[in-house]
């Protein structure tokens, strides 16, 4: 039989996906007034470029970029940055600190013909690993927080001669504080804490970076034309993408940035999503029938929860009965396996729909008899 939770304990917005986040009402309604002159025009005239111009400059207010960093565009999301990386970023090896998808997907990407093999350090989902100097590394990678398994990693610059830090922080960017010193190059695609859709990365890059971004694509390296980071960075300066852009997420990200600037900025949204999620790891803590996935509370990320059920519960059924009554995309990562929920605790969602989930969880547990 179907089990109904009672209105009082639903949230008030049931989206907690870890994929494409929720995004704000507010944000649709600013696209909707901006569509008749934005949508559908010239990608080289002012009002696409003065988008591109106010999100370039909102990022780099967001993140404090010291002097001389950047913050360039180009199509596609992650995945392009990974290959465009192996082609116009790594000069000759990387090492790759995989515990999650994202980190293992930039390693495969690292593994291209042309470069040594990657030194790659994987670690058990739910754990961690640390970087460690090795002579003829050049790029030192890792992922701020991995989105399939909820573990978080501290960015803390690698001071090997001459290498660039490089960090993914795809499901981080917009929700987790940090300090952009100690990144060479801090990309991502924004469709997670910054509220928007696909099709566009962002980096927020060092002048070492661009130095070796020049350095590269002046060599005798085959590099094709749409995967060019020095194609990216000159064409960000002319605040444009070198094929027409993603108006939709360029304009769901400008509400987005002007939202969370508006707020207090990055120290404001990583203390909103510190909260919310310490909401569900306590919940889960206090518990008899579930606890968190990453046992270690300093891996633990503050934007992706992964909770653990005893395998006398199952979570499959929770999140199937939660999805019928509204509340979607807490099932876990595919991949992964476990018996588990996934939940999104990303700077767009309310701390207090994450208390009314955690209530919600509860009744479903109860009708369920655990």
């Amino acid at each position: 039989m179907a089990i109904e939770i009672p209105r009082d304990l639903l949230p008030a917005d049931g989206r907690f996906g870890c994929g494409p986040s929720k995004v704000r009402t507010e944000q649709l309604d600013a696209l909707l007034a901006a569509g008749p002159t934005l949508l559908g025009t010239s990608h080289r005239q002012a009002p696409v470029k003065n988008l591109v111009g106010s999100v370039r400059e909102q990022l780099a207010a967001l993140f404090r970029l010291p002097e001389g960093y950047e913050i360039i565009v180009g199509n596609g999301g992650s995945t392009a940055f990974w290959d465009a990386a192996a082609f116009g970023l790594i000069e000759r090896r990387s090492q790759n600190l995989v515990f999650g998808e994202f980190g293992g997907k930039f390693a495969a990407a690292a593994a291209a013909p042309w470069l040594e093999a990657p030194d790659v350090r994987k670690s058990e989902p739910g754990s961690r690993g640390a970087s460690e100097i090795v002579e003829g590394i050049d790029v030192y990678a890792w992922p701020h927080n991995e989105t399939s398994t909820g573990v978080s990693a501290p960015i803390e610059r690698v001071a090997a001669d001459g290498a660039l830090t490089v960090i993914d922080a795809t499901s981080a960017a917009g929700g987790i504080d940090f300090d952009a010193t100690q990144a060479d190059v801090y990309y991502f695609a924004p469709q997670k804490n910054l509220g928007s859709d696909g099709g566009l990365w962002f980096a927020a890059v060092s002048p070492a970076a661009v130095d070796r971004i020049e350095r590269i694509a002046a060599s005798d390296r085959y590099i094709p034309e749409f995967l060019s980071l020095k194609n990216a960075v000159d064409n960000s300066r002319l605040n444009q993408t070198l094929n027409t852009p993603a108006l939709t997420t360029l304009h769901l990200l400008d509400s987005q940035l002007s939202w969370i600037l508006g707020n207090g900025g990055l120290a404001w949204a990583g203390a909103r999503t510190a909260e919310s999620s310490g909401i569900l790891y306590d919940w889960a803590a206090a518990s008899s029938v579930a606890a968190p996935f990453v046992t270690d509370a300093a891996h633990r990320s503050p934007v992706v929860v992964t909770i653990d059920f005893d395998e006398s519960i199952d979570a499959a059924a929770i999140a199937k009965t939660l999805r019928a009554n509204g509340i979607v995309d807490t099932e876990p990562y595919r991949k992964l396996g476990r018996n588990q929920l996934r939940v999104a605790t990303f700077v767009s969602i309310e701390p207090d729909d994450i208390r009314q989930l955690t209530r919600s969880i509860d009744y479903v547990l109860e009708q369920q008899g655990a």
